[in-house]
């Protein structure tokens, strides 16, 4: 992974923890809200962003932080079609 890249995925996935912190324990998010809160203009660029936010989830969900849901079902990565919400891991 590239310099640039690796810098990226880790301000995506302080993003997606630092979303989940300010809300309640049973929310979810969109991958986009972490790359709205990521992307640093005015226009719609952050739409750029919204499969390294995907990445960065994943990357997570390996870690054992979050959970990539469809239909409030946790799913696996080769499961998902369409759009995601990330939450907290439920232990």
């Amino acid at each position: 992974m590239e310099e640039a890249d690796r810098r990226l995925g880790q301000r995506l996935e302080k993003a997606i923890m630092s979303l989940l912190d300010r809300r309640a324990d049973t929310a979810s998010i969109c991958p986009s809200d972490a790359a709205r809160e990521v992307y640093d203009g005015e226009d719609d660029g952050w739409r750029a962003l919204m499969e390294p936010a995907r990445r960065a989830a994943w990357r997570l969900v390996d870690h054992g932080e979050v959970e990539v849901t469809q239909g409030g079902q946790a799913v696996a990565e080769t499961e998902t079609r369409g759009p995601v919400r990330i939450r907290r891991a439920r232990r």
